[in-house]
């Protein structure tokens, strides 16, 4: 199934793309049903897995205990193989994946003109390669996934971009290039010294096999800086916001739903569990860095005047606490880096669908030239008012569960740290609500006529409502699919909590 589902996105594209002889508008429709049948693919497959298989805690190591596994030989003479594996928090993202890939094709709907079937085929090739880095366990398959998925990107913003795209493009391709390849760097390295007698690039047979001290440590980096640009965090963020701003809104979507889910997939899968000693070592650095993330990214939101550039240093504040629930390591503060990630990508992913709407009626992303829409569009006004509190973390949304037991699990930790995490939440109020008043609030422009959200947007947007209000009224399925994994992942990395309460000076 896994490699059925790589091969059917990736074969999509290509159908969608010749499509566009056939019809303008085939490709959308083409597009839309290999997402559709992709994710009934998934969860056929995974409906016919024992019940009781998911709650076992699985071995890293061990095939067997995967929900779903299948190794075939590639490259034997190097110890390259097609090794994938799907387990909780893999099947978790997989889903995420997917769902918002049709909201990107729908976002898309209108937007796009100009060779539509090549739109559409870099969009579904995008996905492809985000699966692909969800399920690989051959670290030299998951960094050909890792390139296979910015490339497509790269063309959605520098063909079907804004003013400014060529600029935005390349500037994200080299971020992530340059990182990518210090991350293959890391891995060759990874391969050569851990391996025992053979070269391996298998991910059960390296765990537990990095070299100690400074190889180690060095090693550790060209992995943490890779994953950390993609995250984004504080100071390797520079790339987002103008990719964002000149995204179309389907490359927006895909970019803050997903992309930034796969640094920190990377973190939480690759980077903490093969390299324990260093991580630990390193943990007060990258929390320094998860804070300042998090401070940095909403004061910068709150400059903003531009929609998409707020929401874009939206992301980079409230990925931060990722950042911090990873490296704070304990039961509490991973599953809030968990449902983070799956609750930021539905909120984001919504309010960037939105400031895409905005601009294609106003043609303009300049807050200042708005004001009064909630009187032009009222549904327009409610979907925006109901994601920008769900970002600034209301009770009874998803984002203020992830947001609590992030800080609920640092706090055990690391005090002074959550303190000044915690100002986050206050920061968020301020830009999100600042936002709504300066695009929404206030009296309408005269003679404006303003396009209200349609059926097929309103149905969008209330399926991601209602996402937002499962994942923050009854999050226990996705506690219970991520758990077993966590606690796989725990056993390779204790003593992490004890190193950073030595740092603050006080007992764990």
């Amino acid at each position: 199934m896994m490699l059925g589902l790589i091969l059917l996105l990736l074969v999509g594209g290509l159908l969608a793309w010749q499509s566009e002889r056939l019809g303008q508008d085939l490709p959308r429709w083409v597009a839309l049903a290999v997402v559709a049948l992709a994710l009934l693919l998934v969860l056929a497959t995974v409906a016919g897995i024992p019940p009781e298989q998911f709650s076992l805690t699985p071995d890293p190591a061990s095939g067997a205990s995967w929900l779903l596994y299948t190794r075939i030989d590639w490259i034997p003479r190097f110890g390259i193989s097609l090794e994938l594996g799907m387990d909780g928090l893999s099947l978790l993202l997989i889903v995420l994946t997917l769902l918002l890939g049709v909201i990107a094709i729908i976002a898309s709907w209108e937007e796009i003109e100009f060779k539509r079937g090549l739109f559409q085929a870099n969009l579904l090739w995008t996905l492809a390669g985000v699966a692909g880095v969800f399920l690989a366990l051959d670290l030299f398959l998951f960094f050909l996934f890792w390139e296979v998925m910015l490339v497509p990107m790269y063309l959605l913003i520098a063909i079907w971009g804004h003013e400014n795209r060529a600029v935005a493009a390349m500037k994200f391709f080299i971020f992530t290039q340059v990182s990518g390849l210090l991350m293959l760097v890391a891995i060759v390295a990874l391969a050569l010294t851990g391996s025992g007698e053979g070269v391996s690039f298998s991910y059960g047979e390296l765990l537990g096999a990095a070299p100690a001290g400074r190889p180690g440590m060095l090693i550790m980096l060209g992995f943490f800086l890779a994953f950390v640009v993609k995250l984004p965090a504080f100071p390797f963020h520079t790339w987002l916001p103008d990719a964002h701003t000149q995204a179309p809104t389907a490359g927006s979507v895909l970019l803050a739903g997903i992309l930034l889910k796969t640094g920190a997939y990377g973190l939480l899968r690759f980077c903490i569990p093969l390299f324990p000693d260093a991580s630990m070592q390193f943990a007060p650095v990258a929390m320094a860095l998860g804070v300042a993330s998090i401070l940095y990214g909403a004061i910068l939101a709150f400059a903003q005047s531009d929609f998409k550039r707020l929401v874009a240093y939206s992301s980079v504040s409230h990925m931060g606490f990722v950042l911090l629930g990873l490296y704070a390591w304990n039961s509490l503060a991973l599953q809030g880096a968990v449902m983070q990630m799956v609750a930021h990508g539905v909120s984001t992913a919504a309010l960037f669908m939105m400031a895409g709407a905005l601009q294609h009626r106003l043609h303009t992303r300049d807050m200042g030239r708005m004001g009064g829409l909630w009187h032009d569009a009222p549904r327009m006004g409610a979907c925006a008012m109901f994601f920008a509190v769900a970002s600034l973390g209301l009770p009874g949304l998803g984002n203020f569960v992830a947001e609590f037991l992030v800080l609920a699990g640092l706090f055990a930790v690391a005090p002074w740290t959550t303190v000044a995490a915690a100002l986050g939440l206050i920061t968020a109020a301020v830009y999100a609500l600042w936002m709504m008043q300066k695009a929404f609030q206030g009296a309408p422009r005269e003679g404006r006529e303003v396009a209200d959200f349609g059926r097929r947007e309103m149905g969008a947007m209330l399926a991601m409502m209602a996402a937002l209000l499962w994942l923050g009224l009854y999050p226990q399925p996705v506690f219970d699919l991520a758990q077993p994994v966590l606690d796989s992942l725990a056993p390779l990395v204790d003593g992490k909590p004890a190193v950073l309460a030595q740092v603050e000076g006080i007992s764990p």
